[in-house]
């Protein structure tokens, strides 16, 4: 008899690997009712849709999985759902920031971004080099720190129809500070890889910080550039349509555009996206920007059900006893840093008093920008160590050393840990965030929560 329920089980894992409809289908269905779940302890529903999605990943069921053992995996497969998902998250945050709101903030939304990056960049950096006395690697943990994910932070703010200025505060940050995290980025790995390369010293083989900060500037400025064309466009073809549906068909089109291009010429999608809703918001009257987000409301529910599902599949819970000191020092340190940085930048910029206490709280979230960053170190890094100087130098090193100086070790230890702690963040970030909006009373009592 357990023959029989074992090869039923068996054949059903691979019915549902096979037919990637039939899984998203069940998905939808099953993360509809997990995330009603989640609303009912009090929690916001995306932690329901991720712990679906790690009960259907490879920490529990293997329905979604990924590369092993020379088996390709699947979960590559529906990558196009996140992105569209990402693109959509930025679009509405792009249409939440129009100037006249953002004037209200005052300059305070600008000092808060500057200060929670850079102080989340700082203290990682200054805590990971107390513990390895490392500064490549240091600058390396400090350099995906300002990293955020707006997604986690969208999601509650939409389903808890949130409103005030701590809201539009929370879209103000969670939108622009993945831009300066990209600059900070640059100039950070391009200094470790100085410092390591002198340490190990090999000559000839660094390049300039100036030259190393060309290419996410101009990752930056070309998704400035292309979403402001795009932005224009979109408000041309909208201008005259008046039916909901017809709004929906032009957003989703729009946006699969500028996700295309951002991801063919290696540009920021949520930069690209977000401006085209910025563009919308600052140059088209309100009553044209309240019929294109009314569609959007009804879109979003569903995008978030697979969305977190596919970020909870990504997340594997025996990743979390790798963390060690470094990934606890890492969690402690970059939480210390992004709330205190926020919390400084709001007194220095005089914002109210709500904004300083809780805007910390909602921004914690990390995920798949933080991951990206490590995977191109843990590249970069890689074809570093083929260099026969560095492996030269590299081999010659005491073994108690290897994690200070081999860049193989390095970007091992960098995306283990990150991947890692990214679980406790996804998880941990937006009930922070909900927690933050109820106490600066900005979720009405009579809201019930959206039908996904």
């Amino acid at each position: 008899m357990f023959d029989y329920i074992w090869q039923a089980a068996v054949w059903g894992q691979n019915m549902f690997q096979e037919q990637a409809l039939l899984l998203l289908g069940v998905v939808t269905i099953i993360g509809f009712y997990f995330g009603g779940l989640a609303r009912r302890l009090n929690l916001p529903s995306i932690i329901g849709f991720m712990v679906l999605g790690v009960l259907l990943g490879p920490s529990a069921l293997g329905l979604f999985h990924g590369a092993h053992n020379g088996e390709p995996g699947n979960i590559g497969g529906f990558s196009f759902i996140t992105e569209i998902a990402l693109g959509f998250v930025a679009f509405t945050i792009g249409a939440e920031l129009s100037l006249h709101s953002l004037r209200q903030l005052g300059g305070g939304i600008v000092s808060i971004i500057l200060f929670e990056s850079f102080a989340a960049f700082f203290v990682v950096m200054l805590v990971v080099y107390l513990i390895t006395r490392s500064w490549p690697l240091a600058l390396l943990f400090g350099a995906v720190a300002p990293a955020s994910a707006p997604a986690g932070t969208v999601a509650v703010i939409q389903e808890c129809r949130a409103k005030g200025s701590l809201t539009k505060a929370l879209y103000a940050v969670v939108g622009f500070d993945d831009g300066l995290a990209i600059l900070i980025f640059g100039f950070a790995a391009a200094l470790a890889k100085m410092i390591l390369l002198a340490n190990l010293k090999v000559s000839g083989s660094s390049e300039s910080i100036l030259a190393a900060m060309k290419e996410p500037a101009l990752e930056i400025l070309g998704s400035i550039v292309i979403g402001t064309i795009l932005g224009f466009i979109f408000c041309q073809l909208v201008r005259r349509l008046q039916q909901p549906r017809d709004m929906l068909v032009m957003v989703f089109g729009t946006v699969l555009v500028a996700t295309g291009i951002s991801i063919y010429f290696h540009l920021s999608l949520i930069l690209t996206n977000m401006v085209i809703g910025f563009v919308l918001v600052n140059t088209r009257r309100q009553a044209l920007v309240r019929r294109v987000a009314a569609p959007m409301q009804e879109i979003l529910p569903l995008l978030f059900v697979l969305f977190f599902c596919l970020a909870g599949a990504h997340l594997e819970i025996a990743d979390l006893p790798k963390l060690g000191v470094i990934g606890i020092a890492y969690i402690l340190a970059r939480t210390t840093g992004l709330m205190g940085g926020a919390r400084i930048g709001a007194m220095i910029g005089r914002v109210e008093d709500k904004i300083k206490k809780y805007v910390g709280m909602g921004i914690l979230s990390q995920a798949g920008v933080a991951i990206g960053l490590s995977l191109i170190i843990q590249k970069d890094f890689g074809e570093l160590a083929r260099n026969p100087q560095v492996a030269a130098a590299v081999k010659a090193l005491p073994a108690g050393e290897k994690l200070m100086g081999d860049p193989l070790a390095m970007g091992a230890a960098l995306i283990t840990t990150i991947t890692a702690t990214c679980i406790v963040f996804e998880v941990v970030g937006p009930i922070l965030t909900k927690i933050a909006l109820r106490k600066a009373g900005e979720i009405p009592d009579s809201s019930g929560p959206p039908s996904a």
